[in-house]
């Protein structure tokens, strides 16, 4: 998926929940992300915000959930 789509996605979920604490929208931004987002999704969101050039435009609740997001395992070739 392209970068682009996949900020925006991150941070519209950041938006639904920027009415809620800091600590709690960032707990909610990766809680969505772990339950709904397929383990590529994650992978290539994580790669994102490993980049430390560039921040992409996330948003602030999205940047703080990174943390919480869970690295999917790497696939093993049988």
């Amino acid at each position: 998926m392209s970068p682009d789509k996949l900020v925006m996605m991150a941070n519209q979920i950041a938006s639904f929940f920027e009415t809620q604490p800091h600590e709690d929208a960032a707990a909610g931004v990766a809680d969505h992300i772990n339950q709904f987002w397929e383990p590529r999704m994650r992978s290539e969101l994580l790669a994102l915000m490993d980049d430390s050039r560039n921040t992409y435009g996330l948003h602030e609740s999205v940047l703080k959930a990174g943390p919480l997001i869970r690295k999917p395992a790497p696939v093993v070739d049988a």
